[in-house]
């Protein structure tokens, strides 16, 4: 400390340099964090798979909903207006890749339109950046959509804005709030004008060096970032920086009052409370930097702090001194006694309780916390919406899409199967209805849509029962058809009879009618046997090998009969006369050829369809055919293109939840999902196809694992990383594991409290699914300086011959105030998110600073003596006793 006393000038002005240098040419920060968006998966995550898969097939597109809340049902006008607007916006930019019509047909109303006709929906399918995205929505606002008119648009990059946009907002707020409140509780504790300002001077150093070289890291490095980045940069070194300040100050204040010269005021201060300040901050550097472990990019994002703790110990060792040096006894101006020194009255009250009567201590701890602790649910909310003020534009529109629509058909789950080559083929697409079935019985499961429903009801054109149906029909068409020929073919009997008997004996043509009555008499016989065998269940392939027969011997007698009318017509005025008779019996023959050709295509066409039914093994498993040619169709082409992807190697199933896409619900549902659709394909033509999940709830669900996993892993090397560092400089084993424990305790009682407030008074879901990991690492790192400032103190006093209940007393009264006051100035700065808006953020403040407040008011004053003196000389084992 004297090398720095003697150089402190040049180091000074070095930092100050580098501190402007830095600030001046770092990147945005802010910006950063924005670019970086609000969901950062791993790509392990089936919904990133998924984002993966259709953005490597150019289909990496997202949607933007239009909602109309109409005052009473859409009239012929309305309608058309509002298809006259997505007209509009699909020719506004080449962003915009697809406007649904919501009145295009009676299939997209259904979809799009509630049930009162009062809401309707308009999706607008958008290719572009978030940035597009955002500009594209501006745009619609500004030059498409009537200014007369409330119209919401929503969707997840408007979602996602609002978030980073209500994150910036919080972050000045807090900014402002922490700054004053720091100032005004420092003139309070110190009833000094000039003190407040060291530790802002040096915390703002601290800040604007830190957040630089953060900036720097994220180009760099690729250093993680996120929208927690710089407020909990702002809060915990703002918080932190100016206890340890307190720390430093009381100290200093109480060596002047001993009679030291400045400098060597400045050096005592540093060889006592700087020891304790420096395990203190390795202590909280340990567990932020345990983050860097953690592999969710969004948790890895707090190991920024660890980066501004280690420059916070560079500035107060440099400036703070510089400062102490410069203002000598000034510092404390214009009060006399600072009440940052005094003993405190409060701990040495509770002393008199968790030293001299432990067990009676261990129990009111046990009374206070243990009630909260069974309260305790572990209910968390994955609703990114409720991270935003519900007079957001975005958050009103989809609260509409829910109530009018349903929660589900708003966000449903997007199911992606692709393969390497077009798996878009008629026997293999009937495997997907089976998929989608087995998906209907999931608990959870509204509706399935896909290629075979893409309503969400199957295709009935698709049972074979149904075609079949429709078989039998035509089989009795053609029954009814080869009546109708019989028919005709007897009436041309009869004429050739007539006309027969007409004509003398032995005349020209004579014996050749009569040969062709007989030869109709037995094509008629046959035809009727055909007719019965149809009806008996003839295959329609061998009735089509009797019909081409017969239909040969049609034509060979309608060249006869037209042979015959020629020799008539050469007989003589009588008999020629029977000529015209004879050709419209020809003509009659004729029809009945092309009739018995007629039907004989159609039993064709049903033999080949009969045949590709007993051929395809797909109907056999799942009672469903689509015939040859129907997937080309026309009609059928906006269902492909709706429900396929990457030039039909790649097929979309949508599954509709019954429950809000956001709940705890739907991410169990999802679960259940994906494991159904892992066990559907197998044995099918999709059990290669890679699989992917996506939407909102997938993403939960995703969230859901990841988290949960990053938790447990990155608390164990946090908690086994402090216990090393506090068993190295306690040199004891047994301190470091009830300082752990008393911590744990804390944690659990302060995310308690946060639960009763947020879910059971408040009516939350539950709390935000990062609240706990960060509350958790804040409280623990934080916390464990306030144990650090008593035991330390205590362990120096031990040192200098106190016995332990003496040593525990004396180190209470003298630690109580500093404590107290740090514990509350460092809640106060965590209080200061608290306007912030942003949900995640208060829940956070509210963990920390009942915490805090707990653990520096009864757990720290009441617990950790009570077991100390429990323990006596055995809580420095293994090293002394």
């Amino acid at each position: 400390m004297k090398t720095v006393l003697k150089l402190k000038w040049p180091i000074a002005i070095g930092l100050i340099i580098l501190t402007a240098v830095l600030f001046i040419a770092a990147p945005d920060l802010a910006k950063q964090a924005e670019d970086a968006g609000s969901f950062q998966l791993l790509d392990s995550a089936d919904s990133q798979k998924a984002a993966k898969m259709l953005e490597a097939a150019g289909e990496a597109e997202e949607t933007l909903s239009l909602v109309y809340p109409l005052e009473k049902a859409a009239d012929e006008v309305k309608k058309k207006e509002i298809s006259a607007t997505a007209k509009e916006i699909k020719d506004l930019s080449k962003t915009v890749t697809e406007v649904l019509d919501p009145f295009e047909s009676e299939e997209m109303e259904d979809q799009l339109v509630s049930e009162d006709k009062k809401t309707v929906l308009v999706p607008i399918t958008v290719d572009g950046t978030q940035d597009e995205i955002i500009t594209l929505a501006d745009q619609i606002k500004t030059e498409v959509l009537p200014k007369d008119q409330t119209i919401y648009m929503t969707g997840e990059a408007i979602i996602n804005d609002d978030v980073n946009e209500s994150a910036q907002e919080g972050l000045k707020k807090t900014e402002l709030i922490t700054v004053v409140l720091i100032f005004a509780l420092l003139l309070i504790v110190f009833r000094s004008i000039v003190t407040p300002f060291v530790p802002l001077v040096a915390v703002g150093i601290t800040y604007l060096l830190s957040q630089s070289f953060v900036a720097f890291f994220i180009d760099w490095f690729g250093f993680p970032v996120s929208n927690y980045t710089q407020i909990f940069l702002v809060a915990i070194l703002f918080g932190l920086g100016t206890d340890y300040c307190i720390l430093l100050l009381s100290r200093y204040k109480e060596e002047l009052l001993a009679g030291h010269e400045v400098e060597e005021a400045i050096v005592n201060t540093y060889k006592t409370a700087g020891r304790t300040l420096f395990i203190s901050a390795l202590a909280v550097f340990i567990g932020f930097a345990a983050i860097g472990f953690a592999d969710f990019p969004i948790f890895k994002s707090a190991v920024a702090v660890a980066v501004g703790i280690a420059v916070l110990l560079v500035i107060l060792y440099t400036i703070v001194p510089l400062l102490m040096s410069i203002l000598k006894d000034k510092l404390f101006w214009p009060s006399k006694g600072a009440a940052s020194h005094k003993d405190s009255k409060l701990w040495i009250a509770f002393s008199k309780v968790s030293v001299m009567r432990p067990l009676v201590s261990m129990l009111v701890v046990a009374v206070i916390t243990i009630p909260l602790l069974l309260t305790y649910d572990n209910e968390l909310s994955f609703n990114t919406v409720d991270e935003i003020d519900s007079s957001k534009e975005s958050v009103k529109g989809l609260n509409l899409i829910s109530e009018a629509l349903g929660e589900g058909d708003s966000l449903p789950v997007q199911v992606l199967l692709r393969k390497d080559s077009p798996i878009v083929k008629e026997g293999d697409v009937t495997y997907l209805e089976a998929i989608a079935r087995d998906l209907e019985k999931v608990e959870g499961v509204k509706s399935v849509r896909t290629v075979t429903r893409p309503t969400g009801e199957l295709l009935e054109d698709l049972y074979v029962d149904h075609q079949i149906a429709l078989m039998a029909d035509g089989l009795n068409e053609a029954t009814d058809g080869l009546d109708e020929i019989g028919k005709g073919l007897g009436s041309v009997q009869g004429g050739l009879n007539q006309i027969g008997g007409q004509l003398p004996a032995g005349s020209a043509g004579g014996d050749g009618l009569r040969q062709a009555a007989n030869g109709v008499e037995q094509i008629n016989g046959q035809l009727m046997q055909i007719a019965g065998g149809l009806q008996q269940g003839m295959p329609a392939a061998q009735a089509t090998g009797g019909l081409n027969a017969l239909s040969t011997e049609l034509e060979k007698i309608s060249s006869g009969i037209a042979g015959a009318a020629s020799q008539v017509d050469q007989g003589g005025s009588q008999i020629g006369a029977l000529s015209g008779g004879l050709k419209e019996l020809s003509g009659g023959v004729k029809a009945a050829k092309d009739g018995l050709a007629e039907v004989s295509k159609g039993l064709n066409e049903l033999a080949e369809m009969l045949n590709d039914m007993g051929d395809t093994k797909s109907v056999r498993d799942t009672g469903l055919f689509i015939p040859s040619g129907t997937l080309e169709n026309e009609e059928f082409k906006p269902v492909i293109d709706r429900y396929t992807f990457d030039k039909e190697k790649g097929i979309l199933m949508e599954v509709i939840l019954t429950e809000n896409p956001y709940s705890r619900e739907a991410i169990s549902t999802v679960h259940d999902i994906k494991d159904t659709v892992k066990r559907s394909v197998i044995g099918t033509p999709f059990e290669d196809a890679e699989l992917a999940f996506s939407g909102i709830s997938s993403m939960n669900s995703d969230l859901d694992d990841i988290s949960s996993a990053d938790f447990t892993r990155t608390v164990t090397i946090m908690l086994v990383g402090l216990f090393i560092v506090l068993f190295i400089l306690f040199r004891s084993a047994i301190m470091p594991l009830y300082m752990i424990g008393s911590l744990l305790l804390t944690y659990y009682t302060a995310v308690s409290i946060t639960e009763l407030i947020f879910v059971n008074g408040l009516g939350y879901d539950g709390i935000s699914w990062a609240v706990p990991f960060f509350g958790f690492i804040m409280l623990i790192a934080l916390g464990v300086d306030y144990s650090i400032f008593l035991l330390d103190r205590f362990r120096e006093e031990s040192i200098g011959g106190m016995k332990t209940k003496e040593a525990l007393m004396h180190s209470m009264a003298k630690m109580g105030t500093v404590i107290i006051t740090a514990a509350v100035i460092l809640a106060g700065t965590f209080g200061a998110m608290m306007p912030s808006g942003v949900l995640s953020l208060v829940q956070i403040a509210t963990i920390v600073i009942s915490g805090l407040l707990l653990y520096g008011l009864i757990i720290l004053p009441l617990l950790i003596p009570a077991i100390t003196v429990s323990f006596g000389r055995g809580v420095w084992w293994p090293f002394r006793g």
